[in-house]
């Protein structure tokens, strides 16, 4: 039977335990080990929804309207507490918003031509404000633990395929520090990522081609990765905790898993480089891949002991195990229809401590 598209958007928390789902109906938040409905809340309450971030698994949620059933206009966001469904805080801007990040200390929200900083919880005001190229797709990413070495937000800066780093542990009310630029790409970043450390940061361009890994102390290339040959559009990138790996999606429905620790495991071509092959014979090609449906948007990122997880926009869920020395393909752990799946009394004991360890 062919499913009925229905999800609109859906993003991991922090900490990749959790993910959201955001429908016509409304917004569902998931948990994945194991696979359970934590929260449902329909339409009477958000209104249909294009865009929901959790605050790792505490109890504070934020959400922008969007779809047939809105609630709000999409220049609305709108901070829930999950623990008694209630609305705490509310911000309206001049224009669409494109993305919501959260830290258990600032709100980051993407507009098409700026990013608006904001302290947070209390009090919630206006930090800076960044003027930005055109970011259609709210492309832009924080550093999310207080506690890691490097508290960075990215984002594609003002020159074509340039990224821009900014340091938040730097900053003051309506003082930004020095920009800082990486020249990435040739062409229009398409994908970027921050590993939890802040030390690390990924990149794919609209052609979707390679990845590049930087340093964001140095601002060196450490490695590139190759994804293929022909263009696709990467959907997400996401680096293990430890940063050793990195996994990508895209709409060419295969999910690659790099070494970027020992890039020595990372698989290239037998084949002398030069000649008919050119750049290519150099290329690191994927440590190992699981395939996806096609042309289906999609997320992914890395669960424990060696696991990958993809969440599909078609409402499926799958989970892969790879064995980290690259000597294998990996091995279909889970598959299931996370629309299908109710809560279980037996695992919502969910979070209402806003600053509980995440």
């Amino acid at each position: 039977m062919k499913r009925v598209k229905k999800v609109k958007s859906v993003r991991f928390n922090q900490d990749q335990s959790c993910f959201t789902c955001c429908m016509d109906s409304g917004v569902r938040i998931y948990n994945i080990e194991p696979l359970v409905e934590k929260l449902h809340y329909d339409t009477d309450l958000v209104g249909s929804v294009s865009k929901c971030e959790m605050l790792f698994r505490t109890n504070l949620m934020a959400v922008v309207s969007g779809g047939s059933r809105p609630k709000f206009t999409d220049n609305v966001l709108s901070i829930y507490d999950i623990s008694d469904k209630r609305k705490i805080l509310q911000i309206v801007f001049a224009s669409s918003i494109r993305a919501v990040r959260l830290r258990r200390d600032k709100i980051v929200v993407v507009l098409l031509n700026q990013i608006h900083v904001f302290s947070f919880p209390t009090p919630t005001q206006r930090l800076f404000t960044l003027e930005t190229r055109e970011n259609y797709k709210g492309l832009c990413e924080v550093t999310p633990l207080i506690s890691a070495e490097k508290q960075i937000l990215t984002f594609p800066g003002h020159k074509l395929g340039s990224l821009q780093l900014v340091d938040l542990s730097l900053t003051e009310i309506s003082i930004s520090s020095a920009p800082v630029w990486i020249a990435a790409h040739q062409a229009e970043i398409g994908c970027l990522a921050l590993n939890q450390q802040g030390t690390r940061a990924a990149t794919a361009s609209i052609k979707g081609t390679l990845i590049r890994v930087w340093d964001t102390t140095t601002k060196n290339l450490l490695v590139e990765l190759r994804r293929g040959t022909d263009p696709a559009t990467v959907y997400c990138i996401n680096f293990s905790r430890d940063s050793d790996f990195l996994c990508c999606s895209s709409d060419k429905g295969t999910i690659h898993i790099f070494a970027i620790k020992n890039t020595n495991l990372n698989k290239r071509m037998t084949l002398p480089s030069g000649g008919m092959l050119g750049k290519y014979g150099d290329s690191q090609w994927g440590l190992t891949n699981f395939t996806v449906p096609p042309e289906c948007a999609c997320i992914c990122a890395f669960g424990p002991n060696n696991s990958v997880i993809a969440i599909c926009l078609d409402g499926t869920f799958h989970k892969y195990v790879f064995n980290p020395e690259g000597s294998s393909n990996c091995i279909r752990e889970a598959f299931d229809v996370y629309l299908n799946i109710c809560d279980d009394e037996k695992y919502l004991q969910w979070s209402t401590a806003l600053l509980s360890t995440p």
